[in-house]
């Protein structure tokens, strides 16, 4: 994906000629102006050739595997670009670096640095006449009509058409119920003259022209007309007229048919028909809405289904009517597996010798249709041997890191070709990460901003345009989501094992990235990317790093010998990721990174940053959080282009559970560029300094006491943009009052930890009302009771709700329309609660409840049954008698009155699920001795073990 680093490159060139008036107007030594001035004359030369060059790949690229002189040209183009940017970031490496020292010392370092500009000048002249020759060879030997086929995509869907594994009836599998929900949208209410649109979505190979063709075949005689049309991406709306004519026996004359009679012929055509037409691969909205939609009449009774990989495709669908597919379930994979590996087998079922192997093949194939029926079909031909398909799983193995599954890759990397070359590398850069890790959205935002492939745009943040692309990834079908927030927004994700199998191949072909895994013949020469995910160190030790750009290790130990070698190599640093490692002290090398933007030491064992951190005057991430340290070197507020101040140490006892804020020193007012900022320690000096940081998204503090509080509410009322705010008193006896504190109407995200002066209460929740954005709060120890938790209801948009020990009162009323967003709803450490009444129309959209530590509780809350969109309820170690009495008899009245208050919760935790109490009723003690059985006394957890998993979950919080 050369364009891809052919557009991060002109990004960088762009940024670095902005620069050129003030770099040259403030030099003193007349050679060194003339010196830079014909450095950057070669730069803006390279940025010319290289913006035609990237216009060349956007549509070219995907031709280097087919067109060997195309995929010579791009080589030799990715190869040179990264020697550019070397040149580049030597020339920022060395220019920036002079502005440390007196009058005398810079002098000394400008009249030295004229030989370097002089030297970097001649290089980057020396790169662009080889840019030139490339591209000559590349005319000189290009194939004649290569420039049109470049153009025009047709080639590749035929490819990828070639590639499609067709199912036979009787190997579909997993696909009845959306075969029945389908049928059912398309020939229900046929006697309705209306159109209806149905779509079936998912990534490359999910099955869905499968399933479509499938039901097209069931339902196809139930039409006057049927048509199936496939769009594929490069379509031509004249062509794609003329196709669905054909498909609808309409005889055209395609050589003289022009548009307006082709819309004509059609409409004519189906004019009062019952008409069925299937869209197969549509990749945009516009196909349907401004093209495809105006040419078919209205007032007849029409069917459409579209299938894409695209989500705004699916969104098009009548009435919800759009089916996504998922990944088979292990049951269902194994059955398709059969299907296909045993096709001439009656049974149809895997020997029992074989099934160890099976299992390890299905596993390579995650799910995916399209992968179980390429490896069912290969082993198919071979005998059912163990050792003829140990054999194919050790090639198998040895290709699935280069290769993928045959006959899978080039269906995927359809998808993968069609991405704009930001969300390539952003793409790319998720392969980074090991298998079947959940990635996490934040932290790989900031990843991809101090990579440079995030540019603001039309008045975005880098955040959001960054989110914008996470977004877009998802809507693609090429991440998949494994966790979302009460109000629908990405948490975490991962790539399917078969996509990433593409993507590591693509990363190491075109030195994006180098995976190391513990092989003994590993060489990163050339990658800019070094993912280390072994503790092995023997043969990383040998090799020079020059050109690495990052490093990411995802391994607990990592050996602090190996990391030196590495730092010493790899000037050009711009990001260090060890979190999670062992790693106590950062070597001496990591402070000499002046390129370094990144420093990842989350879940660390550091405790220590010296001042020589302030050398780093490119850092735009410092995570520190979740480590030892609790206080930040002076030299920290040197770092003017921080973005992202990340710190908090583990508790060490105490009442409260959250996490220690650190010291940090006078002068963090300098660092105006912060977007967050958590969690620091609360001093007067240190409030001051906030209120002068006003882009603040995310703030939070700790240590705060009544003395501090004026001054925080003022500094607070001075961020204007801030969307999370975490604030922690000092200790669970402090006060806090808070009535003078004017949030922010951007304000999302609330934490409170510590007493709320009770006689203004109402006053403070009263000032919330205007927080309309705010979805997710959290008070701990704030002593609510009767009088003053009705105040939270002016909080209408909240979609979370946690009360630690904030809740002093007996009773807990919920009145009607209370709350009427909110999904999760958390009460723990209520000592004094003994009953919760929720009226109805009270928390229509609650799905989870919990109630955890109210030893006064002796019931489920009355109205519960009200809930009627509940699945989850948590009960943890709230009143013994209530947990005795529901180890009753079931017949028993009592019981069997609680039993039908909550039949409509799915998922319950803490206690034992009324089916499971009555199996161990009925079972003999002798018979209970399964992981499925177990006693009252059994799903009790120990008081500490429930302390210790209460205490990370509310931190995680």
């Amino acid at each position: 994906m050369a364009e891809a680093v052919v557009g991060v490159l002109i990004g960088k060139l762009g940024e670095v000629l902005v620069k050129e008036a003030a770099t040259c107007s403030a030099s003193l030594l007349s050679k060194e102006v003339s010196s830079l001035k014909g450095l950057f004359g070669e730069i803006r030369r390279a940025e010319q050739e290289l913006k035609s060059i990237k216009a060349y790949l956007r549509d070219s690229e995907k031709f280097k595997d087919t067109d060997e002189t195309t995929g010579i040209f791009v080589e030799s183009i990715r190869e040179l670009s990264f020697r550019i940017e070397d040149v580049v970031d030597e020339f920022i490496y060395k220019f920036e670096g002079n502005k440390h020292g007196g009058f005398a010392v810079k002098m000394k370092k400008r009249i030295k640095h004229v030989k370097i500009w002089r030297r970097l000048a001649l290089e980057l002249n020396n790169i662009n006449v080889e840019l030139k020759g490339a591209a000559e060879r590349r005319d000189r030997y290009a194939r004649p009509g290569m420039e049109n086929y470049a153009g025009n995509t047709d080639h590749h869907v035929k490819s990828t058409n070639q590639t499609l594994c067709f199912a036979r009836e009787e190997d579909l599998v997993g696909i009845k119920d959306h075969a029945t929900k389908l049928k059912g949208w398309l020939v229900g209410d046929l006697e309705e003259r209306s159109p209806k649109i149905t779509t079936v979505w998912g990534m490359g190979g999910i099955g869905k022209t499968t399933l479509v063709d499938h039901v097209y075949k069931i339902v196809k005689p139930e039409f006057d007309a049927s048509a199936w049309v496939t769009v594929s991406k490069s379509y031509q709306f004249e062509d794609l007229l003329k196709k669905i004519a054909v498909e609808f026996g309409i005889p055209v004359d395609s050589s003289n048919m022009d548009t307006r009679r082709a819309v004509e012929v059609i409409r004519n055509h189906l004019e009062g028909k019952r008409f069925l037409l299937v869209l197969d691969d549509v990749w945009e909205q516009d196909v349907w809405i401004n093209k495809i939609m105006p040419v078919f009449p209205t007032n007849c009774t029409s069917r459409f289904v579209l299938t894409s990989r695209i989500s705004e495709v699916a969104f098009l669908a009548t009435n919800n009517c759009s089916i996504k597919l998922e990944p088979l379930q292990e049951y269902h994979s194994y059955m398709l597996f059969c299907k296909v590996a045993f096709w001439n087998n009656d049974e149809k079922m895997c020997p029992s010798e074989l099934k160890d192997l099976g299992a390890k093949f299905l596993l390579k194939c995650g799910g995916l249709p399209i992968a179980i029926a390429c490896i069912g079909r290969l082993l198919s031909c071979k005998p059912p041997t163990h050792s003829q398909w140990e054999n194919v799983y050790q090639k198998l193995e040895l290709q699935s890191t280069k290769n993928v599954i045959h006959g899978v890759d080039t269906i995927l990397k359809v998808s993968l070709e069609d991405l704009p070359y930001e969300l390539k590398n952003c793409f790319l850069y998720c392969a980074i990460f090991p298998e079947d890790c959940d990635l996490k959205r934040r932290r790989l935002i900031r990843h991809w901003i101090t990579a440079g492939f995030i540019k603001e745009k039309e008045n975005r943040t880098l955040e959001e345009v960054a989110e914008g692309f996470l977004n877009e990834l998802v809507n693609r079908s090429l991440l998949q989501v494994t966790k979302e927030n009460e109000f629908g927004r990405v948490k975490s994700f991962r790539m399917h094992d078969i996509l990433r199998c593409i993507a590591l191949d693509k990363v190491e072909k075109e030195c994006f990235c180098k995976v190391y895994e513990g092989s003994r013949t590993f060489s990163a020469d050339g990658a800019r990317r070094l993912s280390i995910q072994s503790s092995s160190v023997v043969p990383l030790s040998q090799f020079g790093a020059t050109h690495l750009r990052a490093i990411h290790s995802f391994k607990r130990y990592i050996h602090i010998d190996l990391l030196t070698h590495i730092l010493h190599s790899s000037k050009m640093l711009s990001t260090l990721d060890l979190q999670g490692t062992q790693i106590k002290l950062l070597p001496n090398e990591v402070f000499n990174l002046f390129n370094l933007r990144l420093l990842g030491l989350r879940s660390t064992s550091i405790t220590y940053l010296p001042e020589a951190v302030g050398r780093l005057q490119n850092l735009e991430v410092l995570d520190v959080c979740f480590t030892g340290l609790l206080s930040f070197p002076k030299s920290v507020t040197k770092l003017k282009k921080l973005r992202y101040l990340y710190t908090g140490a583990w508790p060490r006892g105490g009442p409260f559970i959250s996490l220690v804020g650190s010291k940090v020193p006078r002068g963090i007012r300098n660092l105006t560029a912060l977007h967050a900022l958590q969690k620091i320690k609360a001093s007067l000096g240190t409030i001051c300094d906030v209120a002068a940081l006003t882009e603040l998204r995310t703030f939070g503090v700790s240590d705060v006491t009544s003395e501090h509080s004026l001054s925080l509410c003022s500094a607070i009322g001075k961020m204007g943009h801030l969307v999370h705010l975490s604030i922690a008193a000092s200790n669970e006896n402090e006060v806090l009052p808070w009535e003078a504190l004017r949030l922010p109407v951007t304000l999302s995200k609330l934490k409170l930890e510590g007493q709320l002066e009770k006689k203004q209460v109402p006053q403070i929740l009263t000032s919330w009302s205007h927080l309309k954005n705010l979805t997710r709060l959290t008070l701990i120890g704030s002593k609510l009771d009767e009088d003053s938790f009705p105040g939270l209801v002016v909080l209408r948009g909240l979609c979370f709700l946690q009360l630690i020990k904030a809740y002093d009162g007996k009773k807990l009323y919920l009145s009607a329309l209370s709350f009427p967003r909110l999904r999760t709803l958390r009460f723990q450490g209520a000592r004094w609660l003994n009953q919760i009444e929720i009226a109805e129309g009270a928390l229509e959209n609650l799905v989870e409840l919990e109630l955890a530590y109210c030893p006064e509780l002796k019931r489920f809350p009355h109205g519960i049954e009200y809930l009627t969109a509940l699945d989850e309820l948590y009960w943890v170690d709230n009143a013994d008698e209530f947990i005795e009495m529901l180890g009753e008899e079931p017949e028993a009245n009592e019981c069997k009155e609680e039993q039908m208050r909550i039949s409509h919760i799915t998922e319950f935790s803490g206690f034992l699920t009324f089916i499971e109490l009555a199996m161990a009723q009925e079972t003999p003690a002798a018979a209970r001795e399964g992981p499925e059985f177990c006693t009252v006394a059994d799903c009790r957890i120990d008081r500490e073990s429930q302390y210790e998993f209460l205490k990370q979950f509310i931190v995680q919080v």
